[in-house]
């Protein structure tokens, strides 16, 4: 999926909202060391910088150069730009060497990878015993009565330009492949349910709604799904252009830890 997010990578950048914190303290409870994490797919760096609150060092990874040159930056945060001409053995050397990574993290990208390459390099990276694997996703935001239905029919709109990886998404990631030892926060076939609450603006909605790949895809084939009319209706459901509501994203999270 290189270069999916590219066009889009500045509104992405303050479109999406932040992950909780309680999140990232979780998950480093469950790690018996915290000296270095991995953040696969790591865009514009918001997971790597949590997770670097936690863990002595953080690489963050990612096929999109674009996306990268909006990272935040950070004293214990290390961006990479992996090529897809990389080899497995070329990224675990980079990465630290096997069995040394305590944390592997995804956010909003595992649907993605390809699967089978993708887990058996977290398999080699992770710490046996003791490093664990967390992925999580957000889908459907939870606004008002009057809201949600016309963010439903706009979202149906957009289902032609998806990619048809996008339905892992669409099924609560319940469908994902996951072959990780349950840790007690979701496992394969069980995702565990993840409430992320944001306040936002109006503008902030929209920004986010410009930020999704098929509106990107659509306006490459000349279809503009968030047309002025559009635009009306959901700002007429929202309240008022300048209406600051608190929303909740809808998210889920799988993690767990290579079968010995």
């Amino acid at each position: 999926m290189a270069g999916l997010f590219d066009k889009q990578a500045e509104i992405y950048l303050d479109a999406r909202p932040t992950y909780p914190s309680k999140l990232y303290s979780m998950v480093a409870a469950l790690t018996p060391h915290r000296s270095l994490a991995w953040d696969v797919g790591t865009g514009n760096g918001q997971a790597a910088i949590a997770v670097a609150e936690h863990y002595d060092q953080v690489v963050g990874t990612d096929v999109s150069e674009a996306q990268l040159k909006l990272a935040m930056s950070h004293p214990r945060v290390r961006y990479l730009h992996t090529l897809l001409s990389i080899t497995d053995d070329e990224l675990v050397a980079l990465i630290g060497g096997e069995n040394s990574v305590d944390l592997v993290t995804v956010a909003q990208a595992v649907h993605w990878f390809d699967f089978p390459k993708f887990y058996s390099l977290v398999t080699r990276l992770l710490r046996k015993p003791g490093g664990i694997i967390v992925v999580w996703i957000y889908s459907d935001i939870v606004v008002s009565p009057i809201f949600d239905p016309v963010m439903k029919h706009f979202h149906d709109t957009t289902l032609p330009y998806w990619n048809p990886k996008i339905q892992y998404i669409f099924d609560a990631y319940k469908t994902l492949p996951f072959p990780f030892e349950s840790v007690g926060l979701g496992c394969e076939g069980k995702p565990q349910p993840l409430d992320i609450p944001k306040e936002t603006s109006f503008e902030g909605i929209l920004r986010m709604l410009r930020s999704w790949s098929p509106v990107t895809t659509a306006n490459d084939q000349g279809v503009d799904l968030l047309s002025e009319s559009v635009v009306k209706e959901f700002e007429s459901a929202w309240g008022g252009p300048t209406l600051v509501r608190s929303v909740i994203y809808k998210g889920f999270m799988l993690a767990g830890k290579v079968r010995l």
